[in-house]
């Protein structure tokens, strides 16, 4: 057990001053707590030589100052102990958390969001149990137990052996049940996973299954699940029903012992009646802690448990972190942390009056983009991209045109290193992307991913989420340049609105332009738009490119697209089929190869022609 606590040892160590006095005060706590039977018991014995006034108010008095002393340390122990608990699962949790931030995004591919939830709130939870109420139960049944055995002794060895005989049944059954309630508790925790995981797919895919009408067949799925977590649920509960009375008969079968052989005892005046009462109730006080026993088991059987499917989810190293060579360098930062984006944002050193958003990005870091035969693979599948050479000089535009699975998300990826290439294969400004720290490289960076993502905010907090300070004036600008502060202005609330889960309330198209309206605002270097105007009509789209070509001056510019129109006017395009580069030049250029290109320029003016006609 000792060896899956020991990922709990930092943050034990970082509490140890709290647990300290935490023990100082089990102490003192215990230590006043056993005095109480002896005043009693001496109480007993002195009314027998007469009862007057002033003893029962010195007796009173005596129980009172030890009930006090004993509360104040009790509440402090409570205080300390189960704060610390707090603390512990509260630094957890941020560990965790940050750990999590730092995955890639083919970390969540491989785990299921349920299970990280379940981990990160009732694994918590029952950690939190294990280190507050687990160790104060355990700490005060051992104190109390110890301090009280030399008052029980002196009273009478006999009688001490004799209500102590039952209690090895006691340990033995604690050990019998330990085991199999930490087994049976693991099956539940991870059953607890499943049912979460199944919960939150359902609850974000609940439009698609409304749409094939699958509500009952996901309830009946969700209703089985539920069914053998209860049934597991209910196996524990039996055998804690059994732990439980076992140990009540045991401690009963003690106090049973303890009033037969204790009234032998004062009958033949080897102990008076004064001592059998403060034995009796030094038995009566241990009973609770006694008990308390199986529950502190299931405390332990069920943290430790919980301790190793956290520690699991804190050693996940990141996949993709900075190299040694990155941090050792220590690159300028050009707007703060990577996801909060607290830093300060450092002025443009020569605002242009035609641009409207100045670059602020590290001087150092110009924007040329260089792939060198460069393939690249998932893991366990064959080669996705093959010897692609390609070189984007800082300041241009490129734009990959190619069919659905050709791999151009997968190179466009590679730059942000939201996947990770061979060393050397990706190169900025003449430098292995490796040598860049992950928040240099990122901060320069604005990237409109295929799938758009907001998060449940208003409007304005998502275009602004990478740059909090970003004013309100700026917010509607970058809304201006993604065509969309128009429709935003027409809602109610305007930029205040809320966009619900995922965006929901807004259309794909008003989804995609929020999201370029949200990477245009942070004036980047590189500016990628992955298939970004797939969801918008060709007259909205020339619009924001009109936008666009203002904010693209002097930045490294990447357009993903299916259409030409979007392509045309980019410095250089690249055709990308079944990941190797076919094409590349201008657009005249590669409709003189009579390629791919062209066929798909000829088709898409054919659709044009087809469309206008009918």
């Amino acid at each position: 057990m000792l060896d899956r606590l020991r990922p709990l040892k930092p943050y034990l160590k970082r509490y140890r001053k709290n647990l300290a006095w935490g023990g100082v005060s089990v102490i003192f706590y215990n230590v006043i707590a056993v005095l109480l039977p002896q005043v009693v018991g001496h109480a007993i014995d002195d009314m027998r030589h007469g009862v007057t006034e002033q003893k029962i108010v010195f007796h009173s008095l005596r129980i009172l100052l030890i009930a006090t002393l004993s509360a104040i340390f009790l509440y402090i122990t409570r205080q300390v102990i189960i704060g610390a608990s707090r603390e512990i699962e509260f630094d957890l949790r941020n560990d965790l958390f940050a750990n999590l931030e730092r995955q890639p995004p083919a970390f969540y591919h491989t785990h299921r969001t349920g299970d990280i939830m379940a981990r990160t709130t009732n694994d918590l939870a029952a950690v939190r149990q294990l280190l507050g109420p687990a160790i104060m139960y355990s700490a005060n049944t051992i104190v109390f137990t110890l301090s009280a055995l030399p008052f029980m002794i002196r009273i009478s060895p006999w009688l001490t052996l004799c209500a102590f005989g039952p209690l090895p049944i006691a340990s033995v059954l604690v050990q019998y049940f330990g085991a199999r309630i930490h087994n049976r508790f693991e099956r539940i925790q991870a059953m607890f996973s499943d049912i979460s995981a199944k919960a939150q797919e359902n609850f974000s895919g609940a439009r698609l299954i409304r749409a094939f009408a699958q509500e009952d067949a996901e309830i009946a799925f969700f209703e089985t699940a539920n069914l053998e977590y209860i049934r597991r649920s209910l196996h524990l509960v039996r055998l804690m029903a059994m732990l439980w009375p076992t140990l009540e008969f045991v401690l009963g079968l003690s106090l049973m012992i303890t009033l037969l052989v204790g009234g032998h005892e004062v009958i033949h005046h080897h102990i008076s009646v004064g001592d059998f009462t403060a034995f009796s109730i030094y038995m009566v006080r241990l009973t609770w802690p006694m008990i308390a026993i199986g529950w502190v088991v299931n405390l332990f059987q069920r943290g430790t448990a919980s301790v190793v499917r956290i520690d699991e989810l804190l050693k996940q190293e990141p996949a993709i972190a900075d190299t040694p060579e990155a941090l050792s360098r220590h690159p300028e930062r050009s707007e703060g942390p990577l996801y909060s984006g607290n830093g300060p944002t450092k002025p443009s050193p020569k605002p242009q009056p035609a641009n409207p958003y100045p670059l602020i990005s590290n001087p150092s870091f110009s924007g040329e983009i260089t792939f060198k035969d460069l393939t690249f693979a998932y893991a366990d599948a064959p080669p996705v991209l093959h010897d692609i050479n390609l070189h984007i000089p800082a300041g241009s535009s490129l734009a990959i045109v190619g069919p659905t699975g050709s791999g151009k998300s997968t190179l466009v990826n590679l730059i942000p290193r939201m996947l990770d290439a061979a060393p050397g294969t990706v190169l900025i400004d003449g430098q292995p992307i490796r040598s860049l720290s992950l928040n240099t490289l990122r901060s320069n960076i604005g990237f409109v991913p295929q799938e758009t993502f907001l998060f449940s905010e208003t409007i304005r907090q998502n275009i602004a989420f990478g740059t909090p300070q970003a004013t309100d004036a700026e917010v509607e600008d970058a809304a201006t340049i993604a065509h969309i502060a128009t429709e935003i202005l027409e809602f109610p609330l305007g930029f205040k609105t809320m966009v619900g889960e995922r965006g929901i309330t807004l259309s794909g198209g008003q989804k995609q332009r929020t999201a370029i309206a949200r990477a245009v605002i942070r004036n980047p270097r590189i500016l990628i738009l992955d298939d970004a105007l797939a969801s918008v009509d060709t007259y909205t789209e020339e619009q924001i490119l009109n936008g666009l070509r203002r904010v693209m001056q002097d930045r490294t510019t990447i357009f993903i697209s299916h259409r030409i129109s979007t392509a045309r006017n980019a410095d250089q395009i690249a055709v990308l089929v079944a990941g190797r580069i076919v094409e590349r030049g201008t657009h005249d250029e590669l409709l003189l190869l009579n390629g791919y290109y062209t066929s798909l320029y000829e088709k898409q003016r054919l659709e044009e022609e087809i469309a206008v006609a009918t």
